[in-house]
């Protein structure tokens, strides 16, 4: 499994009936755009949301995710 497909998984088994998309916009493979949909994020901060990706995909910070740009919204904010 690639890195994208890795990082996809992990927002989706963390939020659950998240939406993820995963784009790679410098085609770089170490800075990446994670965009997560989800109804979770309903009441929650921006830093919350963004904590909440974070927790899926902190531990591959050290191995072979070097940035990762996250835009979060609710259902209702699309």
């Amino acid at each position: 499994m690639d890195l994208l497909e890795t990082i996809k998984k992990r927002i989706e088994e963390k939020i659950e009936n998240a939406s993820v998309q995963i784009l790679d916009p410098r085609n770089d493979g170490c800075h990446l755009e994670a965009i997560v949909v989800a109804e979770a994020f309903e009441g929650l901060t921006l830093v919350e949301r963004h904590q909440m990706v974070m927790d899926a995909v902190k531990d591959l910070f050290s191995s072979q995710l070097h940035a990762l740009s996250i835009k979060t919204k609710t259902p209702d904010q699309i």
